[in-house]
């Protein structure tokens, strides 16, 4: 069998068990409300969780940056393409994070794909929560170090596994985990995870990208929220969801770990440095995050009140406190169905299943934002009854 014909087999097969990936063409703004194909939806599937996607100030920061600085840098870094508008950012990154400075990537899976490899080597240990973001995955696997994964919000399992890191006599024992798990909404458990670290003398990195910005005092995120940022080693996050909507990551840590990472980070090394206008608007994103207390307040309550009106129709949920609320359905197919109803009825979410979750864990997993209405929440509830009912999950 040709290449061609095997990956068809493959697709065709994927298709049936209700595995197939579809992309929704969107033909106006991201935002609580979006249109595809002729037809408007309430969006629950945007990371945008302060509506802030749309900022007018935003949008002019970054027009002003394209104006005086061009379209893009057509280099790496440290060639001919650092502006002082992007150590301005990182710089902002690292106040922002009470941290000594900061370093800015294409995205934050090029933040975790370089990480690892930069820093840690063979004669360190890295112990990884299950759950993990693929980025992380994929970076780890990318270094020398002995690896260990640990059962998510098990400490006894991450107890042991920094005992069995010792036995094998590693130099350096770093402890990672999401601070926000995005599948599932919840927050890992960050005041446990660093009494572990300080007892056996472990690095703590955590990938924040779901927390930063709406998260926690002043939008400082998931290390803010459970009173550890002090504790905290290394911080990635993204200007991608909270921050701009854009695109663009960073890690921030202590001087040491970024010194180390502009002379070996390799997405940093040979990606070209972050667009003029990203840069621009992401500066302006976090200025205005810090003053959105009101946005945070909104989204909270917007929240609160989703997740009690599918808890009241009777979806199965995972508890959380997150505006990330997965509405459990187990079978793939299953899943894929109601995603399609609720599109029939003007929602427009997106089902997941292996390998993004675990086997005969698949969700639609919503998102809610602080730019939707009290009318939008309760449109969608409405949907997801008429949808349920359809479906035969209710």
């Amino acid at each position: 069998m040709t290449l061609p014909a095997q990956l068809y087999e493959k697709l065709a097969e994927m298709s049936a068990n209700g595995l197939l990936k579809q992309e929704t063409i969107i033909t106006r703004k991201q935002g609580s409300r979006i249109s595809a194909g002729g037809q408007d939806y309430i969006n629950l599937c945007s990371n945008d969780y302060l509506g802030m996607a749309n900022n007018p100030q935003i949008i002019q920061a970054a027009t002003a940056a394209m104006e005086r600085y061009g379209f893009g840098m057509a280099s790496v870094r440290f060639i001919c393409g650092t502006l002082d508008l992007h150590r301005e950012l990182e710089l902002s990154v690292a106040s922002f994070l009470d941290k000594d400075d900061a370093i800015l990537f294409a995205a934050c899976f090029d933040a975790n794909g370089g990480l690892f490899e930069a820093v840690f080597d063979e004669g360190d240990a890295i112990i990884s929560d299950t759950l993990n973001h693929a980025s992380l995955i994929d970076g780890i696997r990318l270094s020398r170090s002995k690896r260990y994964r640990f059962a998510t919000g098990d400490m006894t399992d991450l107890e042991t596994k920094l005992q069995s890191a010792k036995l094998d006599k590693a130099r350096h024992l770093v402890i990672v985990t999401d601070g926000v798990f995005s599948m599932d909404g919840t927050i890992g458990k960050l005041a446990e995870i660093s009494d572990l670290a300080e007892r056996y003398g472990a690095i703590v990195a955590v990938d924040d990208c779901h927390g930063t910005g709406h998260l926690g005092p002043a939008g400082r995120g998931t290390p803010s929220l459970m009173g550890v940022a002090d504790r905290i080693d290394i911080i990635t996050g993204t200007f991608g969801k909270t921050l701009g909507g854009a695109m663009g990551g960073f890690i921030a840590a202590r001087q040491p770990i970024i010194d180390m990472l502009r002379q070996r980070a390799r997405p940093y090394l040979f990606s070209n440095a972050l667009a003029p206008a990203m840069t621009g608007g992401a500066l302006k994103a976090l200025e205005l995050v810090e003053q959105a207390g009101a946005a945070r307040t909104r989204l909270t309550t917007n929240a609160t009140r989703f997740r009690r009106g599918l808890e009241g129709i009777g979806y199965a949920l995972l508890p959380g406190q997150t505006p990330i609320i997965p509405v459990m359905l187990g079978d793939a197919a299953i899943a894929q169905r109601l995603a399609d109803a609720l599109r029939g009825h003007g929602v427009h979410v997106a089902a997941f299943s292996y390998p993004v979750v675990p086997k005969g864990m698949a969700r639609i997993r919503t998102q809610i934002s602080a730019a939707h209405s009290e009318a939008d929440i309760d449109m969608a509830l409405a949907a997801f009854l008429a949808a349920g009912k359809e479906v035969g999950v209710l």
